[in-house]
């Protein structure tokens, strides 16, 4: 079987898709991960794209191997409760002023030890905020209060 040419970041997409349904519970907690024959087949990729994405969320903590068995997903992954509450509090550190516009946010890393979750549940919580339209990423600085119309 030839596959297609996998596009270029297909892992990072595939990693993002299977962290929503880790956050937003399609995977429970303890349950084994599809395995990565199925994965190739549901997102057409070769294999190594497959391992490239999930050693993205065994680095995060969301997922961890079992040896002869496949992944398992993480006992304490968060759940969707957790990047919406994070993104209501810096919702509220914004409309309160205590983040001005133009100003830039914590990093991820600061987040992640406040918070004590993955960096997958902090870049949830930042792309709610961006679909909000009250942050903004400046690639290689960091994410910033958008300034207000």
């Amino acid at each position: 079987m030839t596959r297609r040419p996998t596009p270029w970041g297909a892992y990072a997409q595939i990693a993002d898709v299977l962290r929503a349904r880790i956050v937003g519970g399609e995977l429970a907690p303890n349950s084994l991960m599809p395995s990565e024959s199925a994965l190739c087949v549901e997102f057409d990729v070769a294999r190594a794209t497959v391992r490239r994405a999930l050693s993205v969320l065994e680095r995060e903590a969301l997922i961890e191997p079992l040896l002869g068995r496949g992944r398992i997903v993480c006992g304490d992954a968060p759940t969707t409760n957790t990047y919406r509450r994070i993104a209501e509090d810096l919702r509220g550190q914004i409309e309160y002023g205590e983040f001005r516009p133009e100003e830039m946010l914590p990093s991820e890393a600061v987040l992640v030890e406040r918070y004590g979750v993955s960096r997958g549940t902090v870049r949830q919580a930042f792309t709610t905020l961006d679909r909000a339209g009250l942050i903004e990423t400046r690639h290689g600085k960091g994410r910033f209060v958008r300034r207000r119309p």
